[in-house]
């Protein structure tokens, strides 16, 4: 099981987006190992357009498990802040809890994102 980011959901939806982001959530979609959580839902359905992507989205739910966001994963987003901060990083807040969530549940996180990169090497 793979958590997805937002940032690569947004690529592999996009016509123009990076093929090799593509085809990575593609890989995933197909062997039934994408997942999510509440908050990268909400962040695509924050930013959909139209009623292609809207569509989309839907018929995304149907296939992607959604991982909970519990107790401990919120605990692990504040200690994650913490060290982020103490290192110097200012993230979003959506970025703490989806890393956290992913080491919660123990899965890869599949992202084209900086500040999942720089948190990856402190989570």
């Amino acid at each position: 099981m793979v958590m997805v980011d937002s940032s690569s959901w947004i690529e592999s939806l996009r016509k123009t987006g990076r093929q090799e982001v593509r085809d990575r959530v593609a890989a995933l979609l197909t062997a039934g190992e994408a997942a999510w959580c509440n908050i990268v839902r909400l962040e695509l359905w924050n930013g959909a357009r139209g009623v292609a992507e809207k569509k989309a989205l839907k018929e995304l739910e149907a296939d992607v498990r959604n991982l909970p966001i519990d107790d401990e994963v919120w605990e692990r987003s504040i200690d994650l802040a913490i060290r982020a901060r103490a290192a110097g990083m200012s993230v979003p807040v959506g970025d703490l809890i989806i890393m956290a969530c992913a080491r919660r549940h123990d899965v890869g996180l599949e992202h084209c994102d900086d500040h999942m990169r720089l948190l990856g090497a402190i989570a």
